[in-house]
């Protein structure tokens, strides 16, 4: 039988049944498996060592001495992307430092050593966190600097504000009267 809007609900009795406790899923399975996947995925976040070598021969084989040549890699731009760390990036000229710095790690060489030769090579810019110089001053107190101008700003409005207005005088309160009439 097809009910339209107009016809009214005819009432049916209801069978006086026990309900009985099934278990019912919170979410689908298709939401259940997505949910396991990014779980997965978010857990091995963290785990990168090696995931930037484009290939396992690059890796030194000594772990101690792979790890030293990531920290050391992570410190340094890449000078293609800019903005990641040479274990980060996927160019050429990324896998290529790389290399180098692990053949100087392999060779003997000391973390600063390795950053030394890198900023002898590729300039200061090579660093991913320049050192504290008198040349980098203004980029690493720039911040203080926006923030003391920021709250200087801010005070300033707030003194202007806080002036108090001067309350009316009797011409002026007969005047206002007499524009509020009707």
């Amino acid at each position: 039988m097809i009910r339209s809007r107009s016809m009214p609900r005819l009432a049916m009795p209801r069978l006086a049944m026990p309900r009985l406790a099934m278990p019912r899923l919170a979410m689908p399975r298709l939401a259940m498996r997505w949910l396991a996947l990014s779980t997965i995925l978010f857990l091995l976040l963290p785990v990168r060592h090696g995931w930037a070598v484009s290939s396992p021969s690059e890796m030194l084989p000594d772990p101690a001495q792979e790890h030293r040549a990531e920290a050391i890699g992570s410190q340094l731009r890449c000078l293609v992307c800019q903005n990641q760390s040479i274990e980060d990036s996927e160019a050429d000229l990324a896998r290529d430092l790389r290399a180098k710095v692990r053949q100087r790690v392999a060779a003997g060489d000391s973390d600063a050593q390795v950053i030394a030769w890198m900023e002898a090579r590729y300039g200061e810019f090579v660093r991913l966190r320049p050192p504290f110089s008198p040349l980098t001053w203004l980029l690493w107190l720039s911040p203080v600097f926006a923030l003391g101008i920021g709250a200087a700003i801010v005070l300033a409005a707030r003194r202007k504000r806080t002036t108090a207005i001067p309350p009316l005088n009797d011409d002026e309160k007969d005047r206002l009267n007499r524009l509020l009439r009707p």
